[in-house]
């Protein structure tokens, strides 16, 4: 199962914190899926074969910081026993705007969305792609910062970024996440550097 963090609705859409909603409606898009609400589910959700394996995709529908009782929905009607099969896509302060890597478990970086699932789900294991929106000019903007949307230059590589997090979650799909991570953890010189700053 893949599921892209971000908060539901036209105010949010195009933000730094819907980066991991957009991959995997970029996901769906390729597959010939379409996200659609579902009853007793928090999120827009829909299946699609991917290499020949059968993928859950989902975006929750409760706001970002309260992501994890839509995943633990999920995981359990999807019957995610492992949470090595559950991928989580989300937006990433830590990593310069546009880098995508693939993580399994590991710390959480201060970030409330995943923050929320490590609580309802009592694990860190799932495996993470990270898309990279650089870092506020000062750790008092931070909230704000991913709450905004971005200009000309980082909403292209954002975009850029959401296609290759769908492609990676096509490898760990495919391959599995460790071949993904020797794949899509190597620095490229065309990703933008960010932001310096602190994130708040």
């Amino acid at each position: 199962m893949v599921v892209g963090l971000g908060n539901p609705g036209a105010d949010y859409a195009g933000t730094r914190h819907n980066a991991g909603a957009v991959a995997v409606e970029v996901l769906a898009q390729r597959h010939g899926g379409r996200l659609r609400s579902r009853r007793g589910l928090s999120a827009l959700t829909d299946e699609v074969r991917i290499e020949g394996r059968r993928v859950a995709l989902a975006f929750p529908q409760t706001y970002m910081n309260d992501s994890g009782g839509a995943v633990r929905k999920l995981v359990a009607r999807f019957g995610i026993d492992d949470l090595r099969r559950l991928v989580v896509i989300h937006d990433e302060l830590d990593l310069p705007t546009g880098r995508v890597q693939v993580r399994v478990g590991g710390g959480l970086a201060g970030h409330k969305g995943l923050r929320s699932i490590r609580d309802c789900l009592r694990a860190t294991s799932f495996v993470r792609i990270r898309i990279g929106v650089g870092r506020p000019p000062s750790a008092a903007a931070g909230a704000d910062y991913v709450l905004s949307r971005p200009r000309s230059a980082d909403r292209d590589a954002l975009r850029a970024a959401a296609a290759r997090a769908a492609d990676a979650a096509e490898a760990i799909a495919a391959e599995g996440p460790e071949r993904a991570m020797n794949t899509f953890n190597v620095r490229s010189d065309d990703v933008s550097e960010g932001r310096s700053g602190d994130a708040g």
